[in-house]
């Protein structure tokens, strides 16, 4: 008997080939509405006399930008403003996001402690922060806290900070020639630290002997870097503490009033969130994981950090990565209090050039650009917190 061809799978019926079809289908229907969408928008602008295009960047400014962290005059163009406001988003982004993470992490752990003092002071915390509008938070912070500080002249000095109403000033390090090398150095110094960390830490499971890991591990980095002092006699910075002259504050690093008002603001109402985040994680973890770390002689401190957080920052993770998206959008709220971030100057870019809707453009791109790269890093880094399948 000669054998049946088997019958070709159409392709309207090919399991493999119909969602390719249906996605490139999907694709150039978006991409077909988009280009339409921007043709009628050319269109309209030439009809009304207003051209499409980046050439305006090349122009003069002719503003003052108040606080710029790099070198910028009225006499650049407004592509150099616009990247020094760019600059000022992600300074007060990435500082917000450090420390809305320590002090949520903080206080998450606070309100579970078993100290009724502990824990009310943090739920009032986050119940006060957590309901209050962030621009109110910002102006209070502005208009009734730093504003009302003394003068520069009659500084308020905690140590070697010093408070007035122009913002507040703090020690700095600025670097030598030598700085590179203690780089290096120091890399290789944080690596076998955590080597250290790492084989103290399996000697203590495997044994049962509390070896000391964390501490061992900073004293390990503290003595080799105490040893390459003694080498180069110089450390890798050089430390710029303020001193009051009367008149003002040199030396150190100054902080404008807007910009702390911004980063405290943002830190506080961002940690209220993180707190809540981190106090649903841990509570997640299964009771028995921490009913198993008191059976074995666990004192609660340990277990937190060695069975119950590392479990439950596998729930956290994706929830932290929604805030710290917030705090980047949230920034553009600086405007209001006069710090000039990537709206700030937009705004003012686009008052004098004319050109709305290419700076609505660049800044929807600038706050695209640091969403992404957030969401990458983080999607990483919870992959590496993800249990492995078997």
């Amino acid at each position: 008997m000669k054998s049946q061809k088997k019958k070709a799978t159409p392709l309207w019926r090919n399991k493999k080939v119909v969602p390719i079809i249906l996605q490139l289908a999907f694709v150039a229907v978006m991409g077909t509405l988009l280009w339409i969408l921007v043709q009628n928008t050319i269109i309209g602008l030439e009809r009304i006399g207003i051209g499409f295009g980046f050439d305006f960047l090349s122009s003069r400014a002719g503003f003052n930008i108040n606080e710029a962290l790099i070198d910028y005059t009225t006499s650049d163009p407004y592509g150099r403003a616009i990247l020094v406001g760019i600059v000022s988003t992600l300074r007060v982004s990435f500082f917000g996001i450090i420390l809305a993470t320590i002090i949520g992490v903080l206080v998450g752990i606070a309100k579970m402690s078993d100290n009724w003092l502990l824990s009310k002071v943090a739920s009032i915390y986050i119940d006060i922060f957590r309901n209050t509008p962030l621009l109110l938070q910002i102006f209070i912070l502005n208009f009734a806290v730093f504003l009302p500080l003394p003068r520069i002249q009659e500084a308020v000095g905690i140590g070697p900070f010093y408070l007035s109403n122009r913002g507040a000033v703090i020690p700095w390090a600025t670097l030598h020639e030598t700085s590179w090398i203690w780089l290096i150095v120091t890399a290789g110094y944080m690596i076998a630290s955590v080597l250290v960390f790492k084989w103290l830490l399996n000697k203590e499971m495997e044994e049962g002997v509390n070896t000391h890991p964390f501490i061992s591990s900073i004293g390990v980095f503290v003595l080799l870097n105490g040893i390459s002092f003694l080498i180069f006699r110089q450390g890798p910075v050089n430390v710029s503490i303020p001193q009051h002259t009367g008149a003002a504050v040199s030396g150190g690093l100054s902080l404008t009033t807007p910009f702390l008002s911004v980063l405290l603001a943002l830190t506080i109402f961002t940690s209220t969130y993180i707190a809540e985040i981190v106090r649903g994680g841990v509570q997640a973890v299964p009771t028995g994981q921490t009913e198993a770390t008191k059976a074995l002689g666990f004192k609660s401190a340990t277990a937190m950090r060695l069975v119950i957080f590392p479990q439950a920052i596998r729930i956290i993770i994706p929830q932290m990565t929604s805030q710290y998206l917030n705090l980047i959008k949230n920034s553009s709220l600086a405007m209001a209090v006069g710090f000039q971030e990537i709206v700030g100057v937009g705004n003012t870019v686009m008052n004098q050039s004319g050109r709305t809707l290419e700076v609505i453009v660049i800044m929807i791109s600038v706050y695209l650009m640091f969403s992404l790269t957030t969401s990458v890093f983080m999607n990483y880094f919870n992959r590496k917190f993800q249990l492995v399948e078997r």
